[in-house]
């Protein structure tokens, strides 16, 4: 964002690991939809759209962005007036996926909820990730590395978290689960075959429709087609198992991308991107909620969270534009990833830490509709950046009444939370900032994503707005201030 030159996009069986809408917004009013995906090609201020298994539908809806956008919101996504839980914008959040990657443990889980107390962090919501269960599809608690989960829950609340767990669409071929649910019909089929002129399915040794084994990031596996009822009233019932049974507040629901059901055939005969937008309604009967990948779900009190990003700046550079877009595509309850970039990849043994950029990636998501942790700070940073990384979790505890109110009046009124100036501030050349944005009615923010730099240039739109400092800059021009690695510029708009 913005999408200018040489940009090519196929929305058919593919997420991108992110979130998706068939939509098409311009700063000059237009607006281009459809209800099922598209191939589009943006080159040098022409539109094309490639192949479409749905009409196209254009619209002339003004001459600025935010009529283009209210347009498309009222008409294709428009809000249901709901909010995810409050919880989730009004503190922080703990992902334990860093710390502990595929070694999720009671005690370690414990310890992490712990140390995050003692060094002066508030509580807020904790997740645990992968690897806390049976196996893919067997929703319990392995018992070697939770021996008593009921406990730890009771200690986490406690501690004042509320408690989420990572679930997914996959089943492992090898458990009693698999077997019983592929009786039931319960998964994505493989392609049928011809025999004699007639189309007939493929059937595995027990005469079951064999089901098409995905290939995903972590094995093999039978994913359920939510377009069986019987796998979506499964998959509810296991998830509401788990709160009756351990007191778990929410979930993080991984996975669920079109392109995992790209191949096969589902009993409703839906395409691949129906099956991401079906796990995406499941969310739906749980407040506490987090997805990554999405299709056509604008408007709903569901969690955005941006795909995993990779311990650098070239990525931290990718937060502001991106969680904009999300805004703009009704998603606007989002979540820039985790501080310092969530692919563990990045956090290995022999991996180097930037602590620098650890603190400008949290001052980022300080004044953000939600603030991730995941790497410790306090395991990684020195006392001085420990401090600065604080003073920005204080910095957003100090605006989270402001926060949580601009969440509700989105959910009102269907205006994204996060939006890039040309939002608020039409056709007086601001399109291509993408390095600022408004938070809310009054607040503009500008993160520091570059390296070691000591200055940085703002554009105030039009009006007063007061730094940080309590200085007043008259806006409808360019300014520089002053930065030291403790520094957040954000801007107030006061009358």
């Amino acid at each position: 964002m913005p999408v200018s030159k040489n940009f090519k996009g196929n929305m058919i069986a593919d997420s991108y690991g992110n979130q998706v809408q068939p939509l098409l917004l311009s700063n000059k009013g237009d607006v281009v939809w459809s209800e099922e995906p598209y191939e589009v090609k943006i080159e040098n201020g022409k539109v094309d759209i490639l192949q479409s298994k749905g009409e196209i539908i254009k619209t002339k809806a003004g001459n600025s962005l935010k009529e283009a956008y209210l347009y498309a919101s009222n008409h294709y996504f428009p809000s249901q007036q709901k909010l995810p839980d409050a919880t989730l914008f009004s503190a922080p959040q703990y992902n334990t996926w860093i710390e502990l990657m595929y070694n999720q443990n009671q005690a370690d889980i414990l310890k992490y909820a712990h140390a995050i107390i003692d060094n002066g962090f508030p509580p807020g919501v904790l997740m645990i990730d992968d690897n806390w269960q049976e196996d893919y599809g067997k929703w319990n608690f392995h018992t070697a590395r939770f021996p008593n989960p009921k406990a730890m829950i009771q200690e986490l609340h406690g501690l004042g978290f509320k408690v989420m767990l990572w679930v997914c669409p996959f089943v492992s071929a090898d458990c009693d689960v698999y077997r019983d649910l592929v009786s039931k019909g319960a998964f994505l089929n493989s392609e049928s075959k011809i025999v004699n002129n007639s189309t007939l399915p493929t059937l595995d040794f027990r005469g079951n429709v064999k089901p098409e084994m995905v290939s995903w990031w972590n094995g093999i596996s039978a994913v359920l087609d939510l377009s069986n009822p019987v796998a979506e009233q499964w998959f509810k019932g296991e998830l509401k198992k788990l709160q009756t049974n351990y007191g778990i507040d929410g979930f993080k629901f991984d996975a669920g991308d079109a392109e995992f059901y790209a191949r096969g055939t589902s009993i409703g005969k839906v395409m691949a991107n129906t099956q991401t937008e079906l796990f995406g309604k499941i969310g739906l009967d749980f407040p506490l909620n987090e997805y990554r990948a999405m299709w056509k779900m604008g408007g709903q009190p569901l969690v955005q969270r941006l795909r995993d990003k990779a311990h650098s700046w070239s990525d931290l550079q990718k937060l502001v534009p991106s969680m904009m877009v999300q805004g703009l595509m009704g998603y606007y309850y989002n979540c820039p990833d985790m501080i310092g970039g969530g692919d563990f990849t990045s956090f290995l043994s022999d991996s180097k830490i930037d602590e620098e950029l650890i603190v400008r990636s949290a001052q980022c998501h300080a004044l953000m509709p939600m603030m991730q942790f995941s790497v410790a700070p306090w395991r990684i940073l020195s006392a001085e950046n420990l401090k600065v990384v604080k003073d920005a979790v204080q910095l957003r505890q100090k605006f989270s009444a402001y926060i949580l109110t601009a969440a509700k009046n989105t959910a009102a009124t269907g205006i994204p939370i996060i939006r890039p100036l040309e939002f608020d501030y039409p056709n007086r050349g601001y399109e291509n900032i993408s390095n600022q944005f408004l938070l809310g009615d009054s607040l503009l923010v500008a993160p520091i994503v570059d390296k070691g730099i000591s200055s940085l240039k703002i554009i105030l739109p039009q009006g007063n707005w007061k730094y940080k400092s309590g200085k007043i800059f008259k806006g409808a021009r360019e300014i520089e201030v002053a930065v030291t690695i403790a520094d957040l510029p954000y801007f107030e708009r006061v009358k």
